[in-house]
């Protein structure tokens, strides 16, 4: 239980890192894409009996590569590009699941399984999603500056595309780490929930680090505990408790100009 709940805490903390930059940038559907892209990698990866990290991030690199290239050489916006890679790379993972693998895999795949995660995967998941977070907040100035104003960045001299590629590339190794703990599906909410609720709460980039970083860690650990005791899927219970917490403060916010918007009135 120990292991499940710190290795929750772990992949909580890197998504909530990461989805302050997406939502920033607009870039949610490039998480929930590249989720989906990597299905077709594990179930290769399972049937040449290697890592599924190793077979999930060479598919979301491919599906990075695709968005990027078709973007590039054609008139059609992200958004559509990004829906035909990614439903094209997952209907190729469950063509593969249908013909190699039993249901319980794929569910095992699609919405993880932390309460039987194994020491080398929790060890695999702490150390490559701990040197994610420390690269992220490292350089997190640059990356700011990238999603806010990238035509700003480049006049700065700031290497704009291998910036690009690099926050990609950071994004793709968090969603392949956190793959066992909540799953292909799942891991899409906790890349968009915590970074959309901390944005509702404050618009200083540090405070909705820090809100988003504490939304995951408290969302990890009582989902882990509450998967436990009431015996449901732990990966779907954090992401439900995140999602609570995202209408409590939605509520919140709502109340707020409600009343605001009443005093404006009376005044004038």
């Amino acid at each position: 239980m120990f292991k499940a709940v710190l290795v929750s805490i772990i992949v909580g903390v890197a998504c909530a890192i990461l989805s302050c930059f997406l939502v920033l940038k607009g870039w949610s559907l490039l998480g929930d894409a590249i989720s989906h892209a990597v299905l077709p990698g594990v179930v290769l990866a399972y049937m040449l009996g290697i890592p599924f990290g190793l077979g999930a991030f060479v598919f979301a690199m491919l599906a990075v590569t695709l968005i990027g290239y078709i973007k590039s050489n054609t008139k059609i916006k992200e958004d559509a590009v990004m829906g035909i890679v990614f439903t094209t790379l997952f209907a190729l993972g469950l063509m593969l699941i249908s013909k190699i693998i039993s249901s319980v895999d794929l569910t095992h795949v699609l919405f993880g399984e932390v309460l039987g995660i194994s020491d080398d995967s929790a060890w695999y998941t702490f150390i490559i999603l701990t040197t994610v977070s420390l690269i992220v907040l490292a350089f997190q100035r640059i990356f700011l500056v990238f999603c806010f104003d990238p035509i700003h960045a480049q006049s700065l001299g700031l290497p704009v595309r291998f910036i690009h590629y690099a926050f990609l590339s950071l994004l793709a190794i968090t969603i392949t780490g956190s793959i066992q703990t909540v799953g292909i599906i799942l891991v899409i909410a906790m890349l968009i929930t915590p970074g959309s609720t901390a944005f509702l709460l404050t618009k200083k980039f540090s405070t909705m680090l820090q809100i988003a970083v504490g939304i995951s860690v408290l969302s990890s650990l009582v989902g882990a505990y509450s998967s436990y005791y009431f015996n449901v899927a732990t990966g779907g219970t954090i992401v439900f408790v995140q999602g609570c917490i995202f209408l409590a403060v939605f509520a919140y916010q709502t109340i707020q100009t409600s009343r605001k918007n009443r005093l404006v009135k009376v005044t004038a």
